[in-house]
């Protein structure tokens, strides 16, 4: 008699090592590439299905890991140091970690704005918002130098829906 063996788990998936000649033609593709191609990408990238983000989310995240499989990751020095400095800020609370402060976007973001025909790009800074090489106090006042009119800033560049403003 022949025993039935317990289903078997499935697989790890594999993740493809990517040589370091692949890295620029591949970023470069991401841009052009459709949604369904991304998706498809992520699933072999990373070993499971995409999440339900925007295209620059997906696009953003796909071109760290095509580098960090052709270059690697995070040194373990630079992971412990990382933490350390995380535990110096939350005095170790993991949950605090991950939970900013307010809901300004990180310095470096570009929030980019269509109106009137003319794609209108405004980078996040510490402190302030650059719009045309200068800087603005608020989002508003760029809405409102944009449009003309009094805009609440934040539901201009939509991270704000009208309806909590």
């Amino acid at each position: 008699m022949k025993r039935s063996s317990p289903a078997a788990a499935p697989a790890a998936p594999t993740i493809p090592s990517i040589p370091r000649t692949h890295v620029l033609p591949r970023l470069a593709a991401l841009r052009t590439a459709p949604i369904a191609d991304l998706k498809q990408q992520w699933r072999t990238l990373y070993g499971k299905e995409p999440p339900a983000f925007s295209r620059s989310y997906i696009e953003s995240r796909l071109a760290y890991r095509i580098q960090e499989l052709a270059y690697g990751g995070l040194r373990p020095e630079t992971r412990k140091r990382l933490e350390a400095l995380g535990e110096r800020l939350d005095g170790g609370n993991a949950v605090l970690r991950r939970i900013r402060a307010d809901n300004r976007p990180l310095p470096g973001t570009q929030l980019i704005r269509e109106y009137d025909g003319v794609q209108h790009v405004v980078t996040v800074r510490a402190d302030d918002f650059e719009y045309e090489g200068r800087p603005y106090q608020s989002l508003s006042a760029i809405a409102r130098h944009i449009t003309g009119t009094r805009w609440n800033g934040w539901v201009f560049f939509g991270l704000r829906s009208g309806a909590h403003a």
